[in-house]
């Protein structure tokens, strides 16, 4: 009996959202760094489009098994 795509997407979100979170949060730790380092903020904000963004790019290339098909 297989599972259907609504019953196979849950561990995918759970599994994208384990290996993006580290980097996401990596990045948001830069942001508040530059923040307190004294630097203006809005050179601090200037990169956090970009950690979203590969972020974003990270979790859809997990959620939707996209890696799976290449290897």
């Amino acid at each position: 009996m297989s599972l259907s795509r609504s019953e196979d997407a849950g561990p995918n979100r759970r599994r994208a959202l384990l290996a993006v979170t580290p980097f996401l949060l990596l990045g948001l730790a830069d942001v508040l760094l530059l923040l307190f380092w004294g630097i203006e903020p809005l050179w601090a904000f200037a990169i956090l489009p970009p950690i979203l963004f590969c972020t974003v790019l990270a979790w859809l290339a997990f959620s939707t098994d996209f890696l799976d098909e290449r290897t």
